[in-house]
């Protein structure tokens, strides 16, 4: 899936490479996000992103595992040319 515009992370389909854009969120949200590496400008990849099963990115190495209104909140462009 090309993405031209920034988009929600919970449009994006598997195996692709995004870059996080900003987090429409509180403070404890970002500050926990923060804490998992998610910050502005950092790629991970979409491992998963099946309805209604867990959504998985795969960052640094690692695969987490975010709540679907967590990853509805996660603005992000893609990083595929």
């Amino acid at each position: 899936m090309k993405i031209q515009e920034q988009t929600c992370l919970t449009n994006i389909t598997n195996g692709t490479k995004v870059r996080l854009l900003k987090i429409d969120a509180g403070r404890g949200l970002k500050a926990r996000l923060a804490a998992m590496g998610l910050l502005a400008g950092v790629e991970f990849k979409v491992i998963n992103n099946g309805h209604p099963g867990p959504f998985v990115i795969g960052l640094k190495g690692s695969r987490m595992v975010l709540g679907r209104g967590m990853a509805g909140k996660i603005i992000v462009k893609s990083s595929e040319s």
